[in-house]
């Protein structure tokens, strides 16, 4: 008697993906009161706290134009009335931090949790324009991986 062994073979692709995991957290930018006459320009900072974990590529954070549609200059608006004001990735206020287009900058990101970048505001000296009232504007603030 004679066994006989039949095989079959097949390929069993094997896959996995390790899952890109970023969060962020943005408090406000509070300017205080601005002072037309001031020959001074009016800064303030914030923190972006960030968390992010195993992306493929070195995340980074960029910000919006925000109401004003341009990086340069941003504006913070009351009624029909504004102010000119920008963001930056500096202390010294000289790289402006936008999403890497029309010559801005954005901040790459370390890997970890709890961590923070801060953001540097300006409002321009000399805008004498203004009225009184409370200015606001929204940027969205994303990170990239």
């Amino acid at each position: 008697m004679h066994t006989r062994l039949l095989a079959c073979a097949a390929v069993l692709a094997v896959a996995a993906a390790a899952r890109a995991d970023c969060t962020v957290s943005v408090g406000a930018l509070a300017f205080g009161a601005y002072d037309v006459f001031s020959g001074s320009p009016t800064d303030s900072t914030a923190s972006i706290t960030y968390s992010c974990s195993a992306p493929a590529t070195a995340p980074t954070l960029s910000i919006g134009a925000g109401i004003a549609a341009s990086f340069s200059p941003r504006k913070i608006k009351s009624g029909g009335n504004s102010l000119s004001y920008n963001l930056y990735v500096d202390a010294a206020r000289t790289s402006v931090w936008g999403d890497g287009t029309a010559s801005t900058s954005t901040v790459a990101c370390a890997m970890g949790t709890g961590l923070t970048a801060t953001v540097y505001g300006r409002i321009f000296a000399g805008q004498t324009g203004a009225t009184a009232g409370s200015y606001s504007d929204s940027v969205v603030v994303t990170i990239s991986f």
